[in-house]
């Protein structure tokens, strides 16, 4: 599988850019199949999504602007839906009342993990049995709101958690469907703080020094809860499945280790989500047929090893969905060469947005791919840094990305596959109001998350007393 490395090394971001020559393309109008949403082109020279002119969406919606393609992301809700596994949406990827409702439309799961999670999917009338709930620490309020609600499964991350989660169903008097989150000791091939399967971590309950089994013992003991099922989750971004091979075969042996201690046979094994999407040119996941098909085969091959009737097999596809169905828009504030040691030159993008609406290259070092989307240009392409507004060197939107030569102040760039991670963790850092969400879909464009006002930020200060005066 590919991966991308860029050719600068680790410390690409210090260094001059001439190495980065490597990935000049031959086009850099052309849009990736691979990358962008299915409904993305150029027509007259103008990027445009859901048959709609990103200047036209821009002049409708204003700039920074989340473009979410409708038809692109329940097509790839479809695809996971159309085999015989349960495919929850890992809701923390992004999730609004109108997006949850497309997903029930699609039959698919959600997967919720705080109490605003929860409510959004309860507000737009979620179907509760298809809910499963998530989180390392949910509080007794939380549980409560959860089983009150009557959500399908709730996954359990520590033993205080099983003491409070089978105080609040006894009260209610239900019994709790509920999986037991099991750290497997596997990292996936992807950045260290999104690996989430190694034993140094917050989640689940560690098989190494029994904590898994002992778990499931504290579930069975109560009444109030009914054990269904085992969980793991190995990390995100992934383009293989060897290690979900290595997770599947822990976790069905914990689940023979149950059955011939307590007589318990399991009905859902769910290997969670990660599964990772293309950034940028040479990325190459799998499609949902071929990774479905490949984890269908492994956990048959683990079960019939050990003697197991086959489980429901669950996933939990986040990104994988939502990430390369949405774009973000900015418009060019300022172009500023820079000159650095030896000769070379640096060229800064300052656009209208940045670290609050898109913290992954932050934090992650994430790579995207970027276009002029406004017009078309011919003009020799440079090597530029689409940096953001914020008071912070690291507010970097796109490390390395080729733009013609003559791109200046009002034009348009279009960011590739922000769907996910990126609205989902906005923050109003320097007191920037948060971008919105604009679904398109046959020609028409809708408001699925509005943008924020700076009245909106205020709102929330004691201070401010008087709107009227301060409004602007």
């Amino acid at each position: 599988m590919a991966r991308t490395v860029h050719p600068a090394g680790p410390r690409h971001a210090d260094d001059a850019p001439g190495a980065a020559s490597l990935f000049r393309p031959r086009d850099v109008n052309v849009l990736d199949p691979a990358i962008w949403p299915v409904s993305a082109d150029r027509v007259d020279g103008v990027v445009t999504l859901g048959g709609v002119a990103v200047t036209d969406l821009v002049a409708e919606h204003g700039s920074p602007t989340f473009f979410l393609d409708e038809d692109d992301l329940r097509s790839r809700a479809r695809d996971w839906a159309a085999h015989d596994v349960d495919v929850y949406y890992a809701g923390k990827a992004f999730l609004c009342t109108a997006l949850a409702r497309w997903l029930a439309d699609e039959g698919l799961g959600l997967d919720v993990c705080t109490g605003g999670e929860l409510a959004v999917a309860r507000a737009a009338g979620f179907p509760a049995e298809r809910l499963e709930f998530h989180g390392n620490n949910k509080s007794t309020a939380e549980l409560r709101r959860a089983v009150a609600a009557g959500v399908g499964q709730v996954i359990v991350d520590s033993f205080d958690e099983i003491d409070r989660l089978a105080a609040v169903a006894a009260e209610a008097g239900v019994r709790q469907r509920v999986l037991i989150r099991v750290t497997v000791g596997v990292e996936a091939h992807t950045h260290e703080f999104i690996a989430t399967a190694h034993e140094d971590q917050k989640f689940g309950f560690s098989l190494r020094d029994g904590a898994a089994a002992r778990a499931a013992e504290a579930v069975l003991a109560h009444e109030s809860l009914e054990l269904v099922g085992l969980h793991s989750h190995i990390g995100s971004q992934i383009f293989e499945t060897s290690g979900f091979e290595i997770a599947a075969h822990r976790v069905i042996g914990l689940a023979a280790a149950l059955r011939d201690r307590h007589g318990v046979e399991l009905d859902e094994i769910n290997l969670g989500g990660g599964l990772g999407i293309a950034y940028v040119s040479g990325d190459d996941p799998e499609t949902p047929k071929q990774t479905l098909e490949r984890l269908i085969g492994i956990v048959e091959v683990e079960c019939a090893t050990v003697g197991l009737r086959v489980p429901r097999i669950a996933v939990e596809p986040g990104r994988a969905i939502v990430g390369p169905s949405a774009i973000t828009v900015y418009e060019v504030g300022t172009v500023k060469p820079v000159t650095l040691d030896g000769g070379t030159e640096r060229v800064y993008v300052s656009v209208d947005g940045g670290m609050s609406d898109n913290i992954r290259t932050a934090l992650y070092d994430a790579a995207y791919t970027c276009v002029l989307a406004n017009r078309r240009s011919e003009v020799e392409p440079i090597l530029c840094r689409i940096v953001g507004k914020h008071c912070e060197s690291g507010d970097i939107v796109v490390r390395d990305a080729w733009l013609p030569g003559d791109l200046r102040p009002g034009d348009l760039l279009a960011v590739a596959a922000t769907g996910a991670y990126c609205r989902s963790m906005a923050s109003n850092y320097n007191h920037v109001p948060r971008p919105p969400v604009v679904a398109v879909r046959g020609g028409v464009s809708t408001v699925i998350v509005r943008r924020e006002t700076e009245e909106d930020l205020l709102r929330l200060d004691p201070g401010f007393t008087d709107p009227g005066v301060h409004r602007v």
